[in-house]
């Protein structure tokens, strides 16, 4: 299936991208990641997770991500639509990960005024 190297080399390419892609989309492909690392998300699942992952970091897009405003809806609708395919393995754990990793990522590890209840 996929090899570590594999995932690695997603993950960096991912990390060397978030400002350009935004936190929210950042967040959702993180949520892909880390159920794709996950040993209980089945091969089909992260054959998924790997095509979504491949299409948000690799150069071709079916809109280029240059375009000011609209450059990275097309990858916002690939990893939209994987996230709902392989929901069930988007688990509470796999949504902390994101979380923590987001908030390294974009200097944003004290709460917010919304996260406080």
């Amino acid at each position: 299936m996929t090899t570590s190297t594999e995932t690695e080399g997603v993950f960096a390419r991912l990390k060397s991208a978030a400002t350009r892609i935004g936190k929210p989309l950042v967040e959702k492909a993180l949520y892909l990641y880390f159920a794709l690392r996950n040993p209980k998300t089945p091969a089909w699942a992260k054959k998924v997770i790997y095509g979504a992952l491949a299409y948000l970091v690799l150069p071709v897009d079916a809109i280029p991500d240059l375009l000011p405003g609209v450059g990275f809806t097309d990858d916002l609708s690939v990893i939209t639509a994987a996230l709902a395919t392989v929901s069930l393995y988007i688990t509470a754990n796999v949504k902390a990960q994101a979380k923590e990793k987001v908030n390294k990522w974009f200097n944003t590890d004290k709460p917010s005024i919304t996260d406080v209840k």
